[in-house]
């Protein structure tokens, strides 16, 4: 199977974990960053090898055998990230690259051997859920985006959207990761933006971040 296979696979495994039915061919091509008509040529090479099956003017879903494939490349990535993260102590806003290229190469025993060597994580370092062995997905802490609380709330952050390095490293800087204490101290309606304490120290974030730091009741 080709890596391009292999990772329509994965972003499929995780779209469909988000939508209600069918996935768009836009969404896939926003996801992706590529033209629709490229994804068009490869979700009909994809349905011709029984990966998904393809219903016009509604979308796309994971066959049997689709959804097998497209969860274990999740949990390839998902691993090597963790592993990365927590052995070799790279930081969260580095293992998604190295991640990306490891996961094509490494056999399912690898995966299994680093998986065991981490005490089997449930989740990666950005909160995201990692497929055990056999197939069961963990299932995560019901959580909101912090941009859906309000002044006085005390929220635990969760999970992070890891697709952007530099908003990881934002993040770094404003002294927010996963399982931080977080008291919501202004909710400014005018521009949606927050202030927040964290710890000791004061941050002031905006609209975009709220929406992409997901949190749970303290």
């Amino acid at each position: 199977m080709s890596q391009v296979t292999e990772n329509y696979l994965k972003i499929l495994f995780e779209l469909q974990l988000k939508a209600d039915g069918y996935i768009k061919p836009l969404n896939l091509s926003r996801t992706l960053h590529v033209t629709p008509a490229a994804v068009s040529d490869m979700l009909k090479k994809l349905a011709e090898e029984n990966y998904i099956s393809y219903v016009p003017y509604k979308g796309v879903r994971l066959t049997k055998i689709g959804l097998e494939k497209g969860q274990n490349m999740v949990r390839r990535h998902r691993v090597w990230e963790m592993y990365l993260n927590k052995i070799l102590k790279m930081p969260w806003d580095q293992v998604h690259d190295e991640a990306e290229r490891l996961e094509h190469s490494s056999s399912d025993e690898l995966i299994n051997r680093l998986e065991e060597a981490l005490g089997f994580p449930q989740f990666d370092p950005h909160g995201d859920p990692i497929p055990a062995k056999d197939g069961t997905l963990p299932r995560p802490p019901k959580s909101i985006p912090l941009s859906q609380c309000k002044k006085g709330d005390t929220r635990v952050v969760v999970r992070v959207r890891d697709g952007d390095s530099s908003f990881l490293q934002y993040l770094d800087v404003a002294g927010i990761g996963l399982n931080q204490q977080i008291h919501v101290l202004e909710a400014r309606a005018f521009d949606g933006s927050f202030v927040i304490q964290i710890g000791d120290r004061k941050e002031t974030i905006s609209p975009f971040t709220a929406d992409h730091i997901f949190v749970k009741e303290f």
